[in-house]
């Protein structure tokens, strides 16, 4: 065989545990979550902001953990009422001004609430109110966003620090505390109030409305749309640690709520950043109205999410291999970090070891391990809808990943594995431009080059657009490395929707790393 097709391509049929099916009712989710949120809405009556935890839009972790449920499906369920609601967008200066990442799509949270209201605005919501919380003088980048934010026509609002937050409620609910804040005069009866990510300022946000509603002598109230931690789950089921997982870098748990077992002797799951500003909003409710409809934080909560598990056990298989995922990434941005603080990575094994699973438990892992050991070069592994295991090992021409990836369309397309998808032809401009004219010390292909190339092959082969035809079913497929994945392999992964893992070691020994 030619060196340019120098890739290598192994097929391992899983055994019949393999479980590739759904586990959550969309559907039913759609319907019954709706219904829930007007029943709730008709009970405080006037006027409701509805705090939507997690991501509103996109919600990938929701999708890997509950097999079913599509990343848009609260989008989906406000469809219901999009006539009847208008959404208020909420950042935290801090994270403005420090330009903190959302990990999952690599891009700022400002730039990822641009994002959600253009997005929400061509679904045909209204979103006119932009709230900044905990902002200070010398929030430069914080101030020039806002300013940038009043002339592109949205109504913006600041809200400042309130020392004591969420423990000193005389404070709080005072003119020196909500009172400080600005107001938003929304429209609507039903506000969802939404950010970029946790941290956001959403709750306090939703209680500073509701204080300044008061003074202008509106009734409102408060419900939280959280999907997790799931309240009619188990403590220790997989689906609510895979949710501490997900927020190991915050320090965040999950604990059964201690109101609801004091007040209907029944336990039930919440979080703890909603027990200790349970209180507060207890507290508000009972100054300003003299009452609280609500004993306890699940009480406040509008999650149906538990009810539309149709397969609990696709959706714990589903939360475990989530659990070692984040154990994963973690380690690998320790060992980009340098650092020795292991913090985040010693929470997650505190949680695999809980739900009884260990790195061992990812079917990609052996397999790409036994072809680096085997190869002594980087190696890649993926497992395909079906259960098939194809890996992908370091060749000349070609990186690991971007030749897993055309062993995987060459099986999916039903080629044979002598078949040459990419003309040397094809290749060798591409290795002739990154070294001799863009300065790369690589001369492999990455995946982009791999798939561009191949894109072009496809003008004239078959076989070539029969691969790329196979593109679509790599979303959702599990994918491991042994080296650290360089920015573009990573991002074109995650593009094709595929769940990436790697060991936290770079493929060369040096100081400094680029690819």
């Amino acid at each position: 065989m030619e060196q340019w097709c120098l890739v290598e391509a192994e097929y391992l049929t899983q055994e019949a545990s393999f479980r590739p099916h759904i586990g959550f009712d969309s559907q039913k989710y759609i319907q019954l979550q709706s219904q829930f949120i007007s029943q709730r809405r008709q009970e405080i009556g006037n006027k409701l902001y509805l705090e939507m935890g997690g991501k509103l839009f996109d919600d990938l972790h929701a999708s890997r953990v509950l097999p079913g449920f599509t990343p848009n499906n609260k989008i989906s369920m406000l469809q219901q009422l999009k006539d009847e609601l208008e959404i208020m967008m909420v950042l935290n200066a801090k994270d403005l001004e420090h330009e903190k990442i959302r990990a999952d799509l690599g891009i700022t949270y400002q730039d990822e609430a641009l994002r959600l209201i253009d997005i929400f605005r061509d679904e045909g919501f209204m979103v006119e109110h932009l709230v900044i919380t905990q902002l200070s003088a010398d929030y430069s980048n914080a101030l020039a966003f806002s300013e940038r934010m009043r002339r592109a026509g949205l109504k913006v609002t600041h809200h400042y620090p309130t020392n004591g937050y969420p423990t000193d409620t005389e404070k709080i609910i005072s003119a020196e505390g909500f009172g400080q804040n600005q107001y938003a005069e929304t429209t609507r009866s039903l506000v969802v109030v939404t950010g970029p990510g946790p941290g956001s300022g959403k709750l306090s946000t939703a209680l500073s409305q509701i204080y300044h509603d008061f003074q202008h002598d509106i009734r409102s109230g408060y419900a939280k749309f959280e999907t997790f931690p799931i309240w009619n789950l188990p403590l220790q089921h997989p689906v609510n640690q895979a949710y501490e997982a997900a927020t190991a870098d915050l320090d965040d748990n999950n604990i059964i709520d201690p109101y609801h077992l004091a007040a209907y002797q029944r336990q039930a799951v919440s979080y703890n950043r909603d027990v200790e500003a349970f209180p507060l909003l207890k507290a508000m409710l009972e100054k300003l109205y003299g009452e609280s409809p609500y004993k306890s934080p699940t009480d406040m909560g509008v999650n149906m999410v538990g009810h539309c598990i149709s397969d609990d056990a696709v959706c714990a298989e589903a939360a475990k291999q989530e659990i070692i995922r984040r154990w994963y990434k973690a380690r690998v941005e320790e060992r980009r970090m340098d650092t020795t603080d292991h913090t985040v990575s010693s929470r997650l094994e505190v949680i695999m070891t809980r739900v009884g699973i260990s790195k061992d438990d990812r079917a990609v892992v052996a397999p790409a391990a036994e072809v680096a050991e085997r190869t002594n070069q980087p190696a890649s592994a993926v497992q395909l809808p079906d259960g098939t295991i194809i890996t992908g090992k370091t060749s000349q021409l070609l990186g690991c990943s971007a030749a897993m990836l055309l062993n995987a369309l060459k099986h999916m397309a039903g080629l044979d594995d002598d078949v040459h998808l990419l003309r040397p032809q094809a290749i060798e401009p591409i290795q002739t431009l990154k070294i001799d004219h863009l300065g790369s010390i690589n001369p492999r292909l990455h995946t982009d080059e791999v798939l561009i190339a191949l894109s072009v092959s496809a003008a004239e082969s078959e076989d070539a657009r029969k691969a790329i035809a196979k593109l679509q079913h790599l979303r959702g497929c599990d994918v491991h490395t042994t080296t650290i994945l360089g920015s573009v392999d990573e991002s074109i992964f995650r593009q094709l929707g595929m769940l990436i893992t790697a060991e936290p070691e770079y493929w060369r020994k040096s100081l400094y790393h680029r690819y």
